[in-house]
């Protein structure tokens, strides 16, 4: 079976830590299978544009200056499930983030007889990853990508794209903040890669590879989940 002929409206979680590609790879399973990404802070932030009752509950809650419950993230993601858009299905992003919230979710999904098609972990070799992260920098005036090792502009400070000559670098995008984040992100998620892989929808890619390599496989992946 075909994405076009699902019955039931898949449901991908992209696993991976700060600088792994989700985002890129997001975008591109989005365009090839029309799917929609799903990340929590989109989530919140339309939500709370809407008004609906959660975005409300959510903008008092951020005001306060605290953080959105599990329950009140639930109830807008239930709220965007059934949303026309997301009919061939959905990739998560950013949630869960614990086994609490894996479980609130498996709750939420079986009200619809829908199911994690699977998780998708993407590897990677985190010194790699500090020396790729905390190497990139941007075109301030039209945003253009760049990196220390891997993409520098052919005339030194000067963008190739629209000529500027300012860049900028995020301030958190240092060896030190990157390793702390990637610690961070294993002890987290390591709970959560045990809870897929035991209930038999884990998957792993590298993603240490060229985009479109990982992107074909990432492909063969999400073609058999929603088979």
């Amino acid at each position: 079976m075909d994405a076009a002929t699902m019955t039931t409206p898949a449901v991908l979680i992209l696993l991976g830590p700060p600088g792994a590609g989700k985002g890129t790879q997001a975008r591109m399973l989005e365009e090839k299978f029309g799917l929609v990404q799903l990340s929590t802070g989109d989530l919140l932030r339309a939500a709370v544009a809407a008004g609906t009752p959660a975005g409300k509950q959510a903008k008092a809650v951020m005001e306060a200056g605290d953080l959105v419950s599990d329950e009140i993230v639930i109830a807008i993601l239930r709220d965007r499930l059934a949303e026309p858009d997301c009919a061939k299905g959905v990739i998560l992003d950013g949630f869960p983030r614990t086994t609490v919230q894996a479980e609130a979710l498996d709750t939420l999904l079986s009200e619809s007889g829908q199911r994690i098609n699977a998780a998708i972990s993407l590897e990677v070799e985190d010194g790699e990853m500090v020396t790729r992260i905390s190497g990139r920098y941007t075109c301030g005036g039209c945003g253009e990508g760049y990196h220390d090792t891997f993409k520098q502009p052919a005339e030194a400070g000067k963008c190739d794209k629209c000529g500027g000559t300012e860049m900028k670098r995020r301030a958190d995008d240092n060896a030190e903040t990157v390793a702390s984040r990637l610690e961070a992100y294993h002890a987290q998620t390591a709970p959560l890669i045990a809870y897929y892989d035991g209930h038999g929808v884990l998957q792993r890619i590298d993603a240490m590879g060229e985009i479109d390599e990982i992107a074909q496989g990432l492909a063969t992946i999400v073609k058999g989940a929603m088979a």
